[in-house]
């Protein structure tokens, strides 16, 4: 077994340990969408927490610096994520909190959307201190360990937080390694698990008291893990205080209502899965936290009778989509990101789309009813990368439909692309971006959804990357302040 003297870890978030308290916030949160939430509204929802026993803490003064870390809280567990914008923080609810929300009364739906938001976590993470060298999911991993038979389906505290939480990446190699790891470290007495602890507790106080005191205990109160006290094996020193930390042997298992999905999430998104990177070079960090939040698994809709909105939910995978275009050319899927985008456009109530496609045409074509004028769009798969514009080629689409500009949707090019349009009536939109838009309208039931911003929006800035003015827009209409 490997020292882990100076080793770095998971920082796993530990500023609550009951449930309900992230429950209210996200609640209160979504109430403040329209009108913003403000100092004063954060003081009255510590007064609703402290009300409701859900708060205590002693200084009168009811201090915002505890509602700050559990906005952070609810980042880190994909409720949704901040965003700023002309100066003022956002949040902006994933589809995946928006649903919890909707049935946040309904304590077994809640406990299944709860378990998918945390196979959406991976490290690197936009909202966690771990370090960029760790690159998994860890919940995934988590969970393959409670169901792997060798561990009995069952870890305890102080397998977590001595060995699990160091793992840096998941292959086969390193899962069956770790596995070895904890069959071995079960079979020590408690005198010498507490001597491998003593031999560094620095490195162990932290990765203890996250796991077993905050995270196994949150994890506990959402129904997403059985949680058996054991017996303490020692305590550990933190720092040069008089607090001790106690290592235990408490144990987590895979509560029964939740082993079904726990087996059909892992067999469509393996822990094996290489996460996304957040300094990922070829593409903006904006947009890779896009797609990340965007995770909405419709094994988890059928689990919850959910009924699946069709077109909610190919707007949520148009990224994918295209991605599948990519590799089935010739294939009956080959199309299914053009019906998703001319679905899509066809949502604004006063755009009349229609997929057209072949060689020497536009995949869309799309009229715009109230200015009575065409434009065109084009999906850009990225097999690769989208490493070049053909703007010669676009004009002659547009011209073959009256279109005044083109629109390109694309999940990511090289810079070089947009030297390619810069001089053209052409613009980009990021796949995650344009779906998101459409997504928050749909959620919010905006019954009518209104072109004109888009119009202006790409009237402005012809021959750009017109992604961050729609994520703008998307967060000052549908984002809370905080």
């Amino acid at each position: 077994m490997t020292l882990r003297i100076d080793n770095k870890k998971w920082i796993l978030y530990r500023h609550t340990r009951d449930f309900e308290k992230l429950c209210v916030v996200a609640d209160f949160l979504k109430s403040y969408t329209k009108t913003g939430i403000s100092k004063d509204e954060k003081t009255q929802l510590n007064v609703k927490l402290r009300e409701l026993g859900l708060y205590n803490e002693r200084n009168p003064e009811l201090p915002l610096d505890a509602i700050n870390h559990k906005i952070n809280q609810l980042s880190y567990y994909m409720f949704g994520y901040q965003a700023k914008i002309d100066g003022q923080d956002r949040f902006l609810f994933s589809p995946l909190g928006n649903l919890f929300l909707k049935h946040v009364e309904d304590k077994t739906k809640t406990a299944k959307i709860f378990l998918a938001m945390l196979w959406a976590v991976q490290y690197q993470h936009p909202h966690s201190g771990t370090d960029d060298d760790f690159q998994l999911y860890p919940f995934r991993l988590i969970y393959k360990l409670l169901s792997e038979p060798k561990l009995s389906k069952k870890l305890y505290a102080f397998e977590v937080a001595y060995s699990v939480v160091f793992l840096k990446e998941v292959n086969k190699a390193t899962y069956k390694e770790l596995v070895n790891e904890l069959l071995e470290l079960r079979k020590l007495s408690d005198t010498e698990l507490e001597n491998k602890f003593l031999e560094d507790p620095h490195a162990f106080v932290n990765s203890a008291y996250e796991w077993d005191y905050y995270v196994s205990s949150l994890f506990e109160s959402a129904g997403v893990l059985n949680k058996i006290e054991g017996r303490v094996i020692t305590k550990l020193q933190h720092g040069n205080t008089n607090t001790f930390r106690k290592i235990t042997r408490n144990e987590v298992s895979i509560p029964e209502n939740l082993q079904i999905l726990v087996e059909q999430l892992e067999n469509e998104y393996s822990f094996f899965d290489k996460p996304l990177m957040l300094n990922d070079p070829e593409r903006m960090k904006i947009d890779v936290i896009k797609e990340i939040y965007s995770f909405y698994p419709k094994t988890l809709l059928v689990e919850i009778g959910e009924a699946v909105d069709d077109i909610k939910y190919e707007l949520l995978n148009l990224p994918k989509l295209i991605e599948q275009y990519a590799n089935n050319t010739d294939g009956a899927e080959a199309y299914l990101f053009e019906d998703a985008l001319t679905d899509g456009f066809n949502m604004f109530h006063n755009v009349e789309a229609q997929k057209i496609g072949g060689a020497g045409n536009t995949d869309i074509e799309c009229l715009y009813i109230t200015k009575k004028k065409k434009f065109s769009v084009d999906a850009k798969s990225t097999k690769n990368k989208l490493s070049g514009i053909n703007a010669g080629r676009l004009e002659g689409h547009r011209e073959k439909i009256g279109g005044a500009y083109t629109i390109v949707v694309t999940p990511r090019y090289v810079p070089a692309v947009l030297q390619d349009i810069r001089t053209s009536p052409i613009v980009i939109i990021r796949a995650n971006t344009f779906s998101e838009y459409l997504y928050n309208c749909i959620d919010n039931n905006v019954r009518e959804i209104d072109y004109a911003d888009f119009d202006n929006i790409i009237l402005n800035n012809l021959g750009k990357d017109i992604s961050k003015n729609i994520s703008d827009l998307t967060i000052s209409r549908f984002a809370s302040k905080n």
